[in-house]
């Protein structure tokens, strides 16, 4: 099953909006088989396997880190196939929480005479698939909110610089996790003031079957229109979809490089978009993960509202004053216990700078 996890991830930056999902064949002790799916649209982990085990198959086990799919979508059951090719035994990590499979590909294989087993490896199989899952279990994104800063917490000196805060091989490792998104979320201010083109450029991600980096889609809280289809993020790979309040008659933007979709939301009294409509919107578009990178004041927001799954903090190793913009406009609190507390995922260190990887204590 381990061995079955490793290559789950193989499809992390292809596999978006179906999760990752790795396979292993074995018999007599051997490893016969094995597979992950690569691409939506294109044959499951499970299929991969079996053709690379062949006769073999037949009373084998297979391991496999979700549950077999027992329904027709793209491509036929994967729960068929195995019984097909006469495994013996299927030992799986975790069922899928899709409703449309949840327990039936299991009780398919169990009809068919075939042994089941399930949890073993569970808690690194649920860690292979976060947005995934949160989509399944609440119907909206998994939002993971990027950040960096300096050590005393400011992400800019007072007069907006803050090129370069973290050195390469951290741009490099959000690069990586860009990549593993279905959506990155951004705003009108931060495309113009940066030059922004919040796509993937990284070498080391892997490609899709024509060659080419899966680009997740960007969309762009762009309320008041500024935005003219001239910015240098409208001539690079990857579909956009632009965000505005209602009302608003603006042209289409007409690009040979992109798609452009426009999309009006209502504004509350503050003049900001509601983001819980938001996040409904986006996981009407098959996003399970948005990758949120913005300016403090996005982040903010989110943050007040409890929309945050996982930060994504990256710390440089400087200070930049009390004077500089701080992280997070936040409310003031009166009391410790007012702050939330977050609980550490992960702390490593990222070339020169620090990568921190937190949840919301008790989610």
């Amino acid at each position: 099953m381990h061995r079955a996890i490793e290559s789950a991830a193989l499809g992390r930056f292809t596999t978006s909006p179906n999760p990752n999902v790795g396979a292993v064949i074995v018999k007599d002790g051997k490893v016969v088989g094995e597979g992950y799916h690569r691409q939506a649209g294109g044959p499951h982990a499970e299929v991969f396997a079996l053709r690379q085990a062949g006769e073999l198959a037949t009373g084998a086990t297979c391991y496999v880190t979700l549950e077999p799919c027992s329904h027709y979508g793209r491509t036929p059951p994967c729960a068929l196939a195995l019984i097909a090719a006469g495994v013996k035994r299927v030992v799986v990590a975790m069922l899928d929480p899709n409703p449309l499979v949840a327990g039936s590909g299991v009780k398919l294989l169990q009809d068919a005479g075939i042994e089941v087993e399930s949890g073993l490896l569970q808690d690194e199989a649920i860690a292979l698939n976060p947005g995934f899952l949160h989509k399944m279990q609440s119907q909206r994104p998994f939002v993971r909110l990027k950040l960096a800063a300096s050590v005393d917490g400011a992400i800019a000196l007072s007069n907006g610089e803050s090129k370069w805060l973290t050195g390469a091989a951290a741009r490099e490792d959000v690069q990586l996790l860009r990549a593993q998104s279905c959506a990155i979320l951004s705003t009108a201010q931060t495309v113009l003031a940066d030059d922004a083109l919040l796509n993937v450029r990284s070498v080391a991600v892997t490609p899709l079957e024509n060659g080419q980096i899966r680009q997740p889609l960007r969309v762009i809280l762009d309320r008041r229109g500024r935005l003219t289809g001239k910015e240098p993020m409208f001539a690079t790979g990857g579909d956009i979809l632009l965000i505005h309040q209602t009302g608003l008659q603006l042209p289409e933007i007409d690009s040979a490089v992109v798609k452009v979709q426009r999309i009006e939301l209502p504004v509350n009294l503050e003049q900001r978009f509601d983001l819980e409509a938001l996040l409904d919107l986006l996981a009407s578009k098959a996003i399970n993960l948005l990758w949120v990178e913005a300016g403090g004041d996005l982040a903010s927001q989110f943050w007040s509202q409890g929309l945050i799954d996982e930060l994504v903090l990256y710390q440089a190793p400087m200070l930049l004053g009390r004077n500089a913009q701080p992280m997070l406009p936040l409310p003031v609190f009166c009391s410790i216990s007012d702050a939330p507390r977050w609980q550490w995922q992960d702390v490593s260190k990222i070339g020169d700078d620090l990568r921190l990887i937190a949840r919301l204590k008790g989610q």
